[in-house]
């Protein structure tokens, strides 16, 4: 196959829609609420009922924040199954596809947190769709295209950006996959 005949951008979507359809989402089939906001280490970051957390800035706009603090305290807090989701949801996908995608605007002080386990995954379906949808539509031109001032790394193509993306999300969905192994095998009478 000649390198100008190559399709990059099914080669880059495929490697994250792999993953998510054989292995991570239905890993996350079930997830309940208690390991969503389970802990096996004290102290953790999660998502909490706002005014709950000891945490001073407290982001988010609904009736749950995130815990946050900046610069991130070292060594840095144990993060919960809940945390861990609201990071890929706001952070690695939903302000990405506002940037690049014309979705709604995103930000870690403006989400509206999920407080349970249903919720959070029905925000990760519906920016993951809006995420893949958007790579979809890109054109050779627009991979190649330098991402721009509000990126933290302006200059790199577009087709840089979604492999991040895509390392970030096969990382911390595999953290919340390895959370519930844990959790199943740790609290008796647990199922996954």
């Amino acid at each position: 196959m000649d390198a100008d005949d190559f399709d990059w951008n099914r080669t880059l979507r495929e490697q994250w829609e792999f993953h998510w359809d054989h292995q991570i989402r239905a890993r996350l089939q079930g997830l309940t609420d208690d390991e969503y906001l389970w802990s096996p280490a004290p102290d953790p970051w999660n998502v909490r009922p706002r005014d709950a957390s000891a945490m001073p800035p407290q982001p988010g706009a609904g009736p749950f924040t995130i815990d946050y603090a900046y610069p991130t305290p070292v060594p840095a807090p144990f993060t919960t199954i809940a945390w861990r989701l609201a990071h890929v949801i706001v952070g690695v996908l939903a302000m990405r596809n506002a940037t690049h995608f014309g979705a709604p605007a995103a930000s870690y002080e403006t989400w509206e947190y999920a407080g349970d386990a249903a919720t959070a995954l029905a925000q990760l379906d519906t920016q993951v769709g809006t995420w893949i949808t958007g790579v979809r539509s890109l054109t050779e031109t627009e991979l190649r295209t330098p991402v721009g001032p509000k990126e933290p790394y302006p200059d790199a193509p577009m087709a840089t950006l979604v492999l991040h993306i895509h390392r970030e999300l096969i990382h911390h969905l595999s953290e919340v996959s390895l959370l519930r192994d844990l959790y199943v095998h740790t609290r008796q009478g647990a199922t996954v």
